[in-house]
Order: structure tokens, then sequence, then C-alpha cells
């Protein structure tokens, strides 16, 4: 993703850094509610594509709550 944005000329414009779990000591297996709480301590934009959508710390759950 990151080089499709530079190769388009998009980080000319808009200043984007892509954070990965182990720079923010967040273990991999870290629940929906836990990543989603770091991303809006730090407002961060979450982009993801395989957290889960069914329990109590569900990443649906917890954007809904």
């Amino acid at each position: 993703m990151f080089g499709t944005l530079g190769s388009n000329g998009w980080l000319d414009f808009v200043p984007i850094r892509f954070i990965m779990f182990p720079e923010v000591n967040l273990p991999i297996n870290s629940d929906d509610r836990v990543v989603w709480r770091l991303a809006q301590a730090n407002q961060m934009i979450l982009l993801t594509a395989n957290r889960s959508m069914k329990g109590k710390d569900s990443l649906e759950q917890t954007i809904r709550e």
C-alpha cells in the first residue's frame, strides 16, 4: 500500500506513516478493543482486513460502543 501511494505521488501531499504492531509494543494477537483504543488515543487511522467481527471485544462492537 505504501508503495502504491508513493508511486502515485500522494506522499508528496499527505504525510503518511504506517505503524505495525511491534513498533507500538502491541502483541500481534491483541483483541480489537485494545487495537482500536490505541489508534484512537494516538489519532491514527486503522486499516485492517483481518480483525474479528464477533464478540464483545470485536472491532464492530467496540466501534458501536
